[in-house]
């Protein structure tokens, strides 16, 4: 089993590392940096630490018409997926059909964000309402700027990531 092991450089609450197979790779973390995985909680911008299982990838299909490359299980985004974030509703922290009558991520997104979204067990077995939702490792942001509790990678990254990773893989969001 592979864990890539994200964590903070010490630069800024959210800029860090994410280390795997003698690699090292920069990365985003929560804006308000990173919290124990039983503290986060919805909306608070951290990344919670833990060792959280890789589940699946996402993958935009216009982008990536045949997939991505990896032995994970991927699934196509269509353009009416989301992903519950709204605590109190039963699909918390699950995908869903949008429109969704409670709060939902869109997760077919006009920036490349979500082009592919390494779906992480975190809160989802089963998820607790409030605990955290959504927390992925996607595709970063320009100057990578900190995220919403995600670890994003730089797109080329996240495809090397793919490209090593197999089922029972998981991502460590640790501290230090």
């Amino acid at each position: 089993m592979t864990i890539f092991r994200a964590r903070p450089d010490g630069s800024s609450p959210w800029d860090g590392q994410i280390d795997w197979d003698g690699t090292s790779k920069r990365c985003a973390l929560g804006k308000a940096g990173v919290i124990a995985g039983a503290d986060k909680r919805e909306g608070d911008n951290r990344s919670p630490t833990g060792v959280w299982p890789i589940r699946y990838v996402l993958y935009r299909p216009d982008v990536y018409p045949n997939g991505p490359t990896t032995a994970l299980e991927t699934k196509p985004i269509a353009a009416d997926d989301g992903w519950c974030d709204a605590p109190g509703d039963p699909a918390y922290n699950r995908p869903v059909k949008l429109p969704y009558p409670a709060s939902a991520e869109r997760l077919w997104r006009d920036d490349p964000v979500y082009d592919l979204v390494v779906v992480l067990g975190h809160n989802d077995d089963p998820p607790v309402s409030g605990l955290g939702s959504a927390i992925f490792l996607h595709l970063a942001r320009d100057g990578y700027p900190g995220t919403e509790g995600c670890v994003a990678l730089a797109r080329e990254d996240v495809e090397a990531l793919l490209a090593a990773a197999k089922p029972g893989d998981a991502v460590e969001i640790a501290a230090d």
